[in-house]
């Protein structure tokens, strides 16, 4: 079959549509199980801020409040000191993600934009959104992440040098939806085109679909069976977005019903069902009154949350609080870690996927798991080691995560571990790792008591001269005729004694 102009699996079609005849019971436990699989309990987020880089937009959507007229701004495009200002903002409050918004493409609507960018010597919005983004990139700590909408091969191309990811939510492939007529880029095949020529730039994509805006159940499940085609075929859906519609004031959809929420729950489900596992299934905490339900329904991602800016896109609807997000996570039984604007396998994989400008910056960025640093900590730094948590008995240190009981339990019993289990406790966060390190103690504790042992000695190194080449080493120098980090040099035996003599007189 065909959805616009590309070719979908009649079979996997026609099995994918039979799930909206389970009941909502039975897809929450699927989804719940795979996501599981896959993310065991861990719930990520970007610390971002929004740079609404333009409010103005070409298309007429009946639900958007963030495209205004010129007449309501006080100028067509932000300039480059308040887009600066802002992303230094989001770098002091500890952001990772610096996440522009924009209309599409306003200067084939309105002569204030076009006149605007021709003042500023630009020919197109994607283009000074190019400069905006590399100053960024350049200046600050953020990672952009670009949401510039339909664009074409060589616009993803360009961008691609000035961006660690992108994004452009596909909203449906339903085409006679009448909220988005006059919404030229709407059309669902350029958004297709989109996200096809996002896949074979291996640009690392955020997509999604809109949840409540008049589609068919059936839509539902062909927007995620096509997403799902893209991703198997070209491996660069890294998210994508089950976002519910909300009606808002002063649009044409004001009168409209709000995305009921098991049709919501249902929609999350039929993503983790459908989507390959490694995509990440989102929805947004703001829009919902209860986060609960959204775990419930196979979600492993939060989206971006700011503690600077507003959401721009829903201006009515506050960010929650991490510290708040955070303490519901663990009563729920999961983790909630930052991550960067691309996911870890993207990092891991970043000679395909990211442009090699940046690798440096986005590595210095991510922990040992490719997720975004919560701590400026490192060993042998100058920092103190950070707090880890109430220190107490074992048996006050607990986790909700079955997986780790029964491996600290394994441990206990004296069995052997297993690489998986290895890896496990590696991946632990929040609780589950307090309760590795606590485990730890106590087994320190049995064996050797507070009794803490170290060797008095000196390190006598007879050369600095290494064939080896690591990467790592600041030791290591080559012949004197390769010029590496100073001179090399040989102790004789009689230097060698004396260091040895000097260390035993000083109680080595």
């Amino acid at each position: 079959m065909t959805l616009t102009h590309v070719a979908i699996d009649e079979k996997v079609l026609d099995q994918n549509l039979s799930l909206l005849n389970q009941d909502l019971g039975s897809l929450l436990k699927t989804a719940s199980e795979i996501r599981f699989e896959q993310y065991s309990n861990l719930i990520t987020y970007s610390p971002k801020v929004f740079i609404p880089l333009t409010n103005l937009c070409r298309d007429k959507c009946g639900y958007c409040t963030f495209s205004k007229p010129p007449a309501r701004l006080e100028s067509p495009y932000l300039n480059f000191d308040q887009v600066l200002d802002i992303a230094k903002k989001g770098e002091s409050a500890g952001c990772f993600e610096a996440l522009f918004t924009l209309g599409e493409k306003p200067e084939l609507r309105y002569p204030q934009a076009k006149q605007w960018l021709d003042q500023h010597d630009y020919s197109s919005t994607v283009e000074y959104l190019y400069d905006c983004s590399k100053m960024v990139m350049d200046e600050t700590g953020l990672l952009p992440h670009l949401n510039p909408g339909a664009l074409s091969f060589d616009e993803l191309h360009k961008l691609r040098e000035v961006s660690i990811s992108q994004g452009m939510m596909l909203e449906s492939i339903q085409s006679d939806l009448k909220c988005h007529l006059d919404s030229p880029d709407k059309d669902p095949k350029r958004r297709i085109d989109t996200l096809t020529y996002a896949g074979e730039l291996n640009i690392p994509y955020t997509t999604g679909i809109l949840v409540g805006i008049g589609e068919s159940p059936e839509s539902i499940v062909e927007s995620l069976t096509l997403i799902a085609e893209l991703h198997r075929r070209y491996r660069h859906i890294q998210e994508v977005i089950i976002q519910n519609f909300l009606p808002k004031a002063d649009t044409k959809m004001h009168a409209h019903l709000p995305c009921d929420t098991k049709l919501h729950q249902k929609a999350i489900a039929l993503a983790r069902i459908i989507l390959p596992a490694d995509i990440s299934v989102q929805a947004p905490p703001n829009l919902v009154e209860n986060v609960d339900y959204l775990l419930e329904s196979g979600i492993n991602d939060l989206g971006g949350i700011s503690p600077v800016t507003i959401d721009h896109v829903n201006p009515e609807k506050a960010w929650p609080q991490i510290e708040e997000l955070t303490a519901l996570m663990d009563k729920l039984g999961f983790n909630l870690v930052p991550r960067l604007t691309a996911y870890p396998k993207y990092i891991e994989q970043r000679q395909t996927f990211i442009d090699s400008a940046h690798h440096t910056k986005v590595i210095r960025l991510t922990d040992s798991n490719l997720l975004g640093r919560d701590t400026n900590w490192w060993p042998g730094g100058e920092m103190g080691v950070p707090k880890i948590g109430t220190k107490g008995p074992l048996s006050s240190t607990t986790t909700k995560n079955t997986e780790i009981t029964e491996i600290l339990e394994s441990v206990r019993l004296g069995q052997d571990l297993d690489l998986n289990q290895i890896h496990k406790l590696f991946d632990a966060r929040g609780k589950d790792a307090e309760a590795v390190f606590y485990f730890a103690d106590d087994m320190r504790k049995s064996i050797v008591g507070d009794d803490i042992t170290f060797v008095k000695n000196r390190n006598i190194n007879y050369t600095n001269v290494c064939t080896f080449k690591c990467r790592f080493c600041a030791f290591s120098k080559g012949p004197l005729s390769l010029n590496l980090r100073g001179d090399p040099y040989l102790l004789d035996l009689e230097e060698l004694a004396k260091r040895a003599s000097e260390a035993y007189s000083m109680g080595a």
